[in-house]
């Protein structure tokens, strides 16, 4: 099995209600199939507006999976389980 980091970076804005449970859902998810495997980096549009644009962020919350490629994006706050596995491409290594 591959054992290469996650870059994982998440888009908020602020510390609303959405963006505290994307966060929130996706440390349990990286707890759950990547741990110890995964680097996450949370950024705050409020305070760094100017990083959206390198990451065609367009809603918040996002999350972009940087490494491995490709680039994959889930928008939301990350409540559906089944939906963050898909969109990040998890599945694959649950079947290790």
């Amino acid at each position: 099995m591959d054992e290469e980091m996650w870059e994982l970076r998440l888009y908020v804005a602020g510390q609303t209600v959405k963006s505290v449970t994307a966060l929130a859902n996706l440390k349990k998810y990286c707890e759950e199939h990547l741990k110890g495997r995964y680097r996450l980096e949370v950024v705050d549009l409020l305070l760094n507006p100017q990083l959206a644009e390198g990451d065609q962020i367009l809603a918040i919350p996002t999350l972009v999976r940087k490494v491995p490629s490709p680039i994959r994006k889930v928008i939301g706050d990350l409540s559906n389980h089944e939906r963050v596995l898909v969109g990040l491409d998890l599945r694959a290594l649950d079947a290790y």
